[in-house]
């Protein structure tokens, strides 16, 4: 699979940042993304169970890494019931986002790292209790050693989230807009300053390099299994709340959870 040119260095996004907030924070898609996730953290993460409103906070703090966090909206959901959260991005445009929105909510137990995930997980032995990787590993050039990292830096019993985007999602929507030669080519390969990533994922190779790290999965899920397929853009946001009923009751059943623009895997260490 061909996926753009291999320039040796991990995607920084200060000269996308705006971008991302315009076309994907700040629209349903972005929406989605985030009710997925809440829900799945909620579930099996307990000190993590206010992010769904049917159940009760517990007082329980833990310690959070969001790695190459961005805009840090889902950290700012967890901070704002007290949980100490570090985040950290290479990308100074996308931290002062992240300030940003913890200003206007008055969160103030977030750290802001303007440093590498590497760096900053790996100098962190069985520091964090979750440690969160959204949207990262199809963007650098080593997704194994930046694994290899995370691990480092979890507690014993600690939970990794990590979200991917799915290579099978580019290779449907490049066949529902008859662009043939791209899926018999496999070259996914985005324009200049595109939104596309580097380097789509395939969900076996991930769950391969999280093979020998003693890690149980808890939670396999897609996100946006069918809204990004909706090719008329007007019909994006025709009916939202019935859009985001479907995709959470979809994201766990095949075909549409293998479909999903992204996946999300949440483990925990077993020991």
């Amino acid at each position: 699979m061909r996926t753009g040119s291999d320039s040796g260095q991990d995607r920084n996004f200060d000269d996308l940042a705006a971008r991302f907030k315009r076309n994907v924070y700040d629209r349903l898609k972005g929406d989605i993304r985030l009710a997925v996730l809440r829900r799945d953290l909620a579930e099996h993460v307990m000190p993590l169970s206010a992010l769904n409103s049917t159940m009760q906070h517990t007082p329980e703090r833990i310690k959070v890494l969001d790695a190459g966090g961005g805009q840090g909206q889902l950290c700012c959901d967890i901070a704002k019931f007290g949980h100490p959260v570090d985040l950290c991005d290479i990308s100074v445009e996308m931290l002062d986002l992240a300030k940003a929105q913890a200003d206007a909510a008055g969160i103030d137990n977030i750290s802001f790292i303007h440093d590498s995930i590497q760096h900053v997980a790996g100098s962190k032995l069985n520091h964090y209790d979750l440690v969160l990787c959204h949207a990262v590993l199809e963007w650098v050039v080593e997704p194994r050693d930046l694994i290899r990292c995370l691990m480092h830096s979890l507690k014993p019993g600690g939970f990794p989230s990590l979200t991917f985007y799915n290579v099978n999602s580019i290779k449907m929507k490049n066949l529902l807009r008859a662009n043939f030669r791209k899926v018999i080519d496999d070259d996914y390969t985005g324009y200049r300053g595109s939104l596309t990533p580097t380097y789509p994922r395939e969900t076996c190779e991930v769950m391969e390099w999280l093979e020998g790290e003693h890690l149980d999965l808890l939670c396999h899920s897609g996100i946006r299994c069918f809204h990004d397929y909706i090719l008329e853009p007007s019909h994006r946001m025709v009916n939202p709340n019935e859009q985001m009923e479907l995709e959470l009751r979809l994201s766990r059943q095949e075909p549409f959870r293998s479909l999903g623009r992204y996946i999300h895997l949440l483990l925990k260490d077993s020991g």
